[in-house]
């Protein structure tokens, strides 16, 4: 048997698969999935949609879908009504359009779009209408949502919760569920009464890369902050930029008296040491 009539071992392959290439690793982390992750938000547009991966990363212009049967919706504000609509996200092809899968589905018009605020370190966020005067959604103790109010109170807050699945449930201020329900005539309509989390209770959330970006780096100064005030000079900082007067310690009248009968005991404390002192040098000369 000649060499080219040798048995080759060969990889089973499908007719039409396609051959891929193997690509070399740099620095030895080319094939980990957190610097494949990283590489792939570097490389992405700012404003490209992406889905959060944790709480605070759910910030900016946000798109919030639910995935209902038989059409799948977002949460949409009419400005010209002033009522807030779960739009149906077929509505939005085109004809001939080819379909889109629904996790890369992005917002279509503006009102589409929530933009979500936080106060620094807070777990709680607002969302307010992307478009007409801003206003914030809201949630009664009945469980009634609307978006009528342009100031944010209690009732305005919503803690965002990640599910391992990736998917987002919004708690109110009274410990409820954000949810779509079916209300009179088969339409629907969200509700924030539901006590726990079932499919009702479930969104795919939508940000911008840019923000998510933003929320990696704020989260990375604030480790590296931690880490770096464990070596600072209590002190000295203190002394520096917690006194008066250009780093001097300014204290007041009584303190004063203190410290000035401390420096009297304790010069006196010296000359008697140094009194004793030369007695005991005289005695054995």
């Amino acid at each position: 048997m000649s060499s080219d009539d040798k048995v080759r071992p060969t990889k089973l392959k499908f007719k039409g698969e396609k051959t891929k290439k193997k690509r070399k690793r740099e620095d030895g982390e080319e094939g980990s999935s957190t610097s494949r992750r990283r590489r792939k938000e570097e490389e992405e547009s700012p404003e490209t949609w992406v889905l959060p991966e944790s709480a605070h990363e759910i910030r900016g212009p946000t798109f919030i879908m639910h995935p209902s049967d038989p059409s799948p919706i977002c949460i949409t504000y009419d400005s010209t009504r002033g009522r807030i609509v779960l739009h149906s996200l077929d509505k939005d092809r085109t004809e001939g359009q080819e379909p889109v899968s629904f996790l890369d589905r992005t917002p279509a018009e503006v009102s589409q779009v929530w933009v979500i605020t936080r106060v620094a370190g807070s777990p709680t966020i607002n969302l307010r209408t992307g478009v007409g005067e801003g206003k914030f959604l809201s949630c009664d103790k009945h469980g009634l949502v609307s978006a009528d109010r342009e100031a944010r109170g209690p009732q305005e807050e919503w803690t965002p919760i990640v599910l391992p699945d990736g998917m987002v449930a919004f708690q109110n201020v009274y410990e409820k569920y954000l949810a779509v329900d079916e209300v009179a005539g088969g339409t629907i309509a969200l509700r924030g009464d539901s006590d726990e989390v079932g499919f009702a209770e479930r969104f795919w959330v939508k940000i911008q890369s840019k923000y998510k970006r933003e929320a990696h780096e704020e989260e990375k100064k604030r480790t590296e902050g931690v880490t770096d005030g464990m070596k600072v000079d209590e002190a000295g900082a203190n002394k520096i930029y917690q006194a008066w007067g250009a780093g001097r310690s300014v204290v007041s009248v009584d303190d004063k008296k203190e410290l000035k009968r401390a420096r009297k005991e304790g010069r006196l404390a010296e000359a008697l040491l140094d009194r004793r002192a030369k007695l005991k040098s005289d005695r054995f000369c």
